[in-house]
């Protein structure tokens, strides 16, 4: 049974992913910044009868929970086959003019080192797999390219941290994907779409399901599957990639 951690997993896109991963058979480590709540998404998906699972208390900002989660993990395997980095926070839609430093740090904390912090933290058990997939969870809000035509539907949307924090994930994406090149991994960013969750107050136009979806294709792809890519089914349905 191959095994599969994801952060930020108690609710939203990142549960709905657990479970369809668990439909296919993974073992999820199902990853939550407060424990207690992790704990009560488990109860519900093995209220579904999805019972191959465990909740891993694991905050993405914090170095010395990021290499707790990591030793618990390696308590129960010796093998991680992938790893969504989903956890994300926002930090508010003011100007970038007026934006305090302190929330600069505490977005790119969570967004971006986070997400270096448990890619670094899990490497050895992720080469340790005869495929292994990293899915880092984007938005069409960190493209350089989208953001600079006017034409584009969100172009009036621009969140003064997020889509900075965004757009450097997308930057590691490429670079970790590039040192990895040789081997058998696989590493994407992908864009789940603008999707009514609390993250935005239910606004999005997606569904859970079908964001949750796309980070699956990406997690569980062949050996002949995309790697390097900034993936998104909304910004280019045609080939399935979103400009950086």
């Amino acid at each position: 049974m191959k095994t599969a951690l994801i952060t930020g997993a108690n609710k939203s896109i990142g549960f709905e992913t657990a479970r369809q991963l668990l439909q296919q058979r993974y073992y999820i480590y199902l990853g939550s910044r407060n424990l207690e709540n992790g704990l009560e998404a488990v109860e519900k998906l093995k209220a579904e009868s999805l019972t191959d699972l465990e909740a891993i208390q694991i905050d993405v900002s914090n170095d010395e929970s990021v290499k707790a989660a990591r030793a618990e993990i390696g308590k129960k395997t010796e093998v991680l086959d992938v790893l969504i980095n989903n956890a994300g926070i926002l930090g508010g839609m003011s100007q970038i003019t007026s934006t305090d430093i302190a929330v600069f740090k505490q977005v790119f904390d969570t967004n971006l080192f986070g997400v270096v912090r448990v890619t670094q933290a899990f490497m050895d058990l992720l080469q340790k797999s005869v495929q292994p997939r990293i899915v880092n969870v984007t938005s069409g809000l960190g493209s350089l390219t989208l953001h600079n035509d006017p034409n584009w539907e969100y172009y009036n949307v621009k969140p003064a941290v997020y889509s900075p924090s965004k757009a450097a994930l997308n930057m590691y994406t490429i670079v970790l994907a590039y040192e990895l090149r040789d081997t058998a991994f696989k590493v994407n960013a992908v864009d789940p779409g603008f999707t009514a969750t609390d993250f935005n107050q239910h606004s999005g136009s997606g569904t859970v399901k079908d964001a949750a979806a796309r980070l699956v294709k990406y997690a569980t792809i062949n050996a002949d599957g995309p790697t390097g890519k900034f993936l998104s089914d909304d910004n280019s349905p045609e080939t399935g990639e979103s400009p950086w």
